[in-house]
């Protein structure tokens, strides 16, 4: 990268700037999804429209947790000043693994080649990982137009789908995804810098640029931001949760869960610890949250579990309200390279409400920053007779739960409190912006 600065930056002289915020898959402020809690992009879209800086957040037309449109044309909406959301419209998918997702981002990066020349240039791109085409086309945008463009890991794309592939096909999907593979290594070469949520996956992002990494190569967790929800909402919450049969009096010790039933997580140890623990008569309760495509399944597998709740997509205001009533947060995460190396937003919700973590596996970055921290604790995967041990000792012993409770509520405000690590990015970001945006001497072809 070239460290001179570059002409004609849109920034004024109290530092603001134009930037572009490339990524699909997260709660967009728009129909239902209002009522989300927003993820990584779409906090620091919010944070960064506050602080003066313009931004554009290009995103999708789909929601991906649902599985249907916000809108079924690109539109583009403005939902606070300084901020300006483009979706664009794809195909869409039905599930999550699928070739109907390839294609509807395939389609969703060419809507974005297309329009992308059409507006005025930002002084920064940052796109998000996955998916690679936006990654891509982002890249190559940039490159043209002298603009620098960071990449951020949030998923270890294509790699995982190997992961997912029967073992005897394995040859054959690699050869199936080998344009995916050369499309995030090119991406990844292109790219002024590589940021993700972990060290670990910085170091597999600049392993794909394969190229030394570089001080502007860094890690940024997941900022979460507390107390975002209105107090009316969450005594609506409250009210709705003490309808269900969720408090206090009626469920003195809730483990809760919120997140997206499917093949990335392993809920299926987690109900088979419910059913021994219903056994024993034990007094724990399981609030299970979410949609996916395996919520049916493991609907059906929770038939004649007392102990165990599933109410479906809850809002963010019956998260927070949930959580205040909750004892554990649980993060059950397969045995899996990219989640061993993952600090997933899960994680640190659990934590912005002083609830201590038990995840699993009892290995990998997440479980090691539990253990430092005495901020929870872990589990071996697909161990339910472990995940039981580790419940009962934390309900059996309510001042040892009460020290992890203080212990996470401190590590959050240390790591993960939004103000702290939107503000180090937005530094970051402004400092990137001043530079050339091509890597050094890479020729990349897209042809």
């Amino acid at each position: 990268m070239r460290a001179e600065a570059r002409d004609g930056l849109s920034r004024d002289q109290e530092g603001e700037m134009q930037i572009w915020l490339v990524t699909i898959g997260e709660p967009v402020p728009a129909g239902e999804a209002c009522r989300d809690r927003p993820h990584r992009a779409g906090a620091l879209a919010r944070y960064l429209a506050v602080q003066g800086h313009a931004v554009t957040w290009w995103t999708s037309t789909f929601d991906h947790f649902r599985k249907r449109h916000w809108n079924l044309r690109d539109t583009i909406c403005e939902p606070q000043p300084n901020l300006q959301i483009r979706m664009l419209h794809g195909g869409g998918y039905a599930r999550n693994v699928s070739w109907a997702r390839i294609r509807d981002h395939q389609r969703i990066a060419a809507a974005f080649a297309r329009q992308c020349r059409t507006v005025a240039r930002p002084d920064l791109i940052v796109a998000s990982l996955p998916s690679l085409e936006l990654c891509d086309e982002s890249v190559r945008f940039g490159r043209e137009a002298d603009v620098p463009v960071v990449l951020d890991m949030r998923d270890m794309w294509p790699d995982i789908f190997l992961d997912l592939a029967p073992r005897p096909l394995r040859s054959l999907a690699a050869l199936a995804l080998r344009p995916l593979f050369r499309m995030g290594c090119r991406a990844s070469a292109g790219a002024a810098a590589i940021i993700g949520v972990t060290e670990s996956f910085v170091e597999w992002g600049v392993s794909k640029a394969a190229r030394p990494r570089t001080a502007w190569d860094r890690s940024f967790p997941f900022g979460y931001e507390r107390g975002a929800v209105s107090q009316s909402a969450l005594d609506a919450a409250a009210r709705a949760w003490d309808a269900r049969g969720i408090d206090p009096i009626r469920t003195p010790w809730v483990a809760c869960f919120f997140g997206t039933f499917g093949r990335q997580l392993d809920l299926a140890t987690v109900l088979a610890a419910a059913r021994i623990l219903r056994d024993k008569r034990s007094p724990i309760q399981f609030v299970l949250c979410g949609t996916g495509d395996l919520w049916n399944d493991f609907r059906r597998q929770a038939t004649g579990l007392s102990n165990v709740t599933m109410p479906g997509w809850v809002d963010a205001a019956a998260i927070q309200a949930l959580m205040a009533r909750s004892h554990v947060g649980l993060d059950p995460l397969p045995q899996r390279f990219d989640f061993l190396g993952h600090i997933n937003n899960k994680a640190v919700e659990y934590l912005s409400a002083g609830l201590p973590v038990i995840s699993s596996p009892d290995c990998g970055t997440l479980a090691g920053l539990l253990a430092e921290h005495q901020a929870g604790g872990s589990y071996a995967f697909a161990d339910p007779q472990a995940l039981v041990a580790l419940l009962e000792r934390l309900y059996s012993d309510p001042a040892m739960r009460h020290r992890m409770a203080e212990n996470a509520r401190q590590l959050f405000e240390e790591r993960f409190a939004a103000n702290r690590v939107h503000a180090a990015m937005e530094t970051y970001f402004m400092e990137l912006a001043s530079l050339s945006g091509r890597a050094p001497e890479r020729e990349l072809s897209w042809s």
